[in-house]
């Protein structure tokens, strides 16, 4: 089963794409809290509505240039809710920050470039790992590639590390990914958007609607002929 999670931290489509039920919850990092014009301050209330709009995962990055400082803020946000999940970056202060907060809950480690980074982070006992896909891509390296061997490796050892792939662009990247076994995915709105943008779909649901309308205008006529 594959589940999918809103990369977004805009509370329109965030409350929006949640009302669908299709989604498990919603990831976020400084950068996407950015782009929706808010900052670190505004974590209580974004997991606070996010909740609310029914997601059952909240990923809230920790920060901090030391293991310590990455876990000590990571035990802060993961206070705010049962469901918070906390991301770490996939430094070397941000592993080890992850195995002393993988004692007490989930945790994901992002930001991850290449398979070999796996290693390390199965060792540490997070739950989930985001490779960044379309970033991998852009930077010269085969995102796809790089994200099934993981799935691979986590196959081939029965660990119980789930790949979260995330900087998703395409379908195409999604089904890919899927067929290899990667359960999780986050994607943005947009992004999801393309997934019902298929010609031939649409203009199948154009004719059935059109068929579906006209045999309901000829039972609507035909029961007026009786009632007359």
């Amino acid at each position: 089963m594959v589940t999918f999670y809103i990369d977004s931290a805009s509370r329109e489509d965030v409350t929006r794409l949640l009302a669908t039920g299709l989604f498990g919850g919603v990831t976020t990092n400084p950068a996407i809290l950015e782009r929706a014009g808010l900052g670190s301050s505004d974590l209580p209330d974004l997991v606070a509505w996010a909740n609310d709009a029914g997601a059952r995962r909240v990923f809230v990055q920790s920060w901090g240039a030391e293991a310590a400082e990455i876990a000590d803020r990571g035990e802060t946000l993961r206070a705010l809710a049962s469901n918070v999940v906390v991301k770490v970056p996939a430094s070397r202060a941000g592993v080890e920050a992850a195995a002393r907060l993988s004692v007490g809950g989930e945790v994901l480690v992002t930001a991850v470039h290449s398979a070999a980074q796996l290693l390390p982070i199965m060792a540490s006992g997070a739950g989930f790992l985001a490779p960044f896909v379309g970033r991998m891509i852009a930077s010269g390296r085969d995102g796809l590639a790089e994200t099934i061997a993981m799935q691979a490796v986590v196959t081939a050892t029965g660990s119980p590390l789930r790949i979260l792939a995330g900087s998703l662009r395409t379908p195409a990247q999604m089904l890919a990914l899927a067929s290899a076994g990667v359960q999780h995915l986050t994607l943005g709105p947009a992004v999801w958007d393309l997934l019902f943008e298929d010609d031939v779909t649409a203009a199948a649901v154009e004719n059935f609607e059109r068929l579906a309308q006209g045999e309901l205008a000829f039972v609507a006529a035909g029961q007026s002929a009786v009632l007359a």
